[in-house]
């Protein structure tokens, strides 16, 4: 591999998580945690910059590894689960427990794909499909953390 093809490995597998052997999703969404942490610190508008570009960039690393992989949404990308617990966690207080309840959240609606992110993920291809549908499930995580905080359950 080229030195920038090792870029794009390292991104679109999220420095190497997607290569679990099983639960490739789940340890993409872990490495979520450590950027939800600096991106904290930064303030919520460069949070919000930092992980729009982090999804511009997903996408074009999305759609490099499904050909390096040979497969459409290969489990090994998981810069789509790095970025919706981005979302997820957008405007929420730095806790143990927002950062728990943020991943439990996220990877469900990741897994159940309400509307439409189910149909993304069936329906488009390329980057933009494999980063869509967990866009979607972040909007939904961060909507359920939002309600959560309101209850003053976090």
């Amino acid at each position: 591999m080229t030195f920038r093809e090792k870029i794009w490995y390292f991104i679109a597998t999220g420095a190497g998580t997607g290569e679990a052997p099983l639960l490739s999703g789940t340890f993409g969404t872990l490495a979520g945690i450590p950027l939800w942490i600096v991106f904290f610190d930064i303030g919520w508008p460069l949070y919000l910059l930092s992980t729009i570009a982090l999804f511009f960039i997903g996408v074009v690393a999305a759609a490099w590894a499904e050909n390096h992989f040979g497969k459409k949404d290969a489990g090994q990308i998981v810069i789509d689960e790095v970025v919706g617990y981005l979302l997820t966690m957008l405007f929420v207080p730095f806790t143990l427990k927002a950062c728990i309840a943020g991943f439990v959240l996220f990877r469900f609606f990741d897994i159940v794909k309400i509307f439409p992110a189910r149909r993304i993920d069936k329906k488009m291809g390329g980057g933009w499909g494999v980063m869509l549908d967990d866009v979607f499930a972040g909007i939904y995580a961060c909507i359920a953390m939002h309600i959560l905080l309101y209850i003053g359950y976090l």
